[in-house]
């Protein structure tokens, strides 16, 4: 690999705020890869990940892609941002199709990333998982979603302590916005009032400062991405 100033892998890579992110990253002349069910072309290199594959499957064939393409090199950073919505209460007809998806989504990705922050991100790296908000309480009118961030809300606290296998000095954390200002979300609701939404290239700074090890939280931290009259800030939960 050619001199870069450090290294970062961004599960969810192609979706609209993993994007943000990588154009954040190679813009600071940052090496980036991709893990994603597409290549993000601005990415130096692209992981496949087969949706075909189950849980296991997926981890093995995500760590043996990204083995081979780091070859001994780590990482700096590993964020992830992979993810999706569902909603639906008990009586949905898709109740339990939607929970499926959303763990798939949510904690699937989020593990496999712990997985590969253990075998290759540097002592002193960061590891950052995306929750939700919305998971800090009850989700009664999207259950299958609430739970499966409410799940990446745990494994972000398990990954920060000693004994979670992570490299000595890691930061883990894991975001929590409430609605990210993304092409779809200004698509499916026109009329929201968007003064309250996230912006996509205030988390990619979010992510450039840590890595940079500027205002960095405390490991294990769940951090509320709060937007108000267009204005962001950080409330640790």
């Amino acid at each position: 690999m050619a001199t870069t100033l450090g290294r970062v892998l961004i599960y969810g890579g192609k979706g609209a705020l993993g994007s943000t992110c990588i154009s954040k990253f190679k813009s600071k002349n940052w090496w980036v890869g991709c893990i994603d069910m597409k290549p993000n072309e601005q990415a130096d290199a692209n992981v496949i990940v087969k949706s075909e594959n189950n849980w296991v499957e997926q981890e093995a064939n995500v760590l043996q892609q990204i083995t081979n393409i780091l070859n001994g090199d780590k990482v700096d950073a590993v964020i992830c941002v992979a993810g999706g919505w569902a909603g639906g209460n008990a009586a949905h007809k898709d109740f339990i199709k939607n929970s499926e998806l959303m763990w798939k989504q949510s904690v699937w990705s989020s593990t496999i990333a712990g997985s590969i922050a253990a075998h290759h991100l540097k002592e002193g790296g960061f590891l950052s998982l995306t929750g939700a908000k919305a998971a800090l309480v009850d989700t009664p009118g999207m259950i299958g979603y609430g739970m499966a961030k409410a799940a990446v809300h745990q494994l972000t606290k398990s990954l920060a302590v000693k004994e979670s296998g992570l490299p000595k000095d890691s930061l883990v954390c894991a975001i929590l916005p409430v609605t990210l200002d993304t092409p779809m979300n200004r698509k499916w609701m026109p009329k929201a009032d968007t003064s309250t939404w996230t912006p996509l290239e205030f988390v990619a700074d979010l992510f450039w400062k840590w890595s940079q090890g500027q205002d960095r939280p405390v490991t294990g931290s769940l951090v509320q991405l709060i937007t108000k009259n267009n204005k962001s800030e950080l409330i640790v939960a």
